[in-house]
């Protein structure tokens, strides 16, 4: 099994939580956004940038069904 870092567990739900600074779902955080968004992201190639790194993890997990696992550390606004 797997051990991770509490640092690593930070980063991965700070990554969820992150609220996105621009476009069209400007204010809302990562874990909110639909997952056709993300698509288009991944289509046209995510920045490499934290931002960008964060994206694309956000991208697999809702693109693997996976977002049920994590609902425990989502922030609602």
């Amino acid at each position: 099994m797997i051990e991770f870092t509490q640092e690593q567990k930070k980063e991965f739900i700070d990554a969820l939580n992150q609220i996105m600074p621009y476009g069209k779902y400007k204010g809302r955080r990562l874990h909110e956004i639909p997952g056709h968004y993300y698509a288009w992201f991944s289509r046209q190639g995510f920045a490499n940038n934290k931002l960008g790194k964060r994206m694309a993890l956000v991208f697999e997990i809702d693109h693997n069904a996976l977002k049920p696992l994590f609902k425990k550390y989502f922030i609602y606004d």
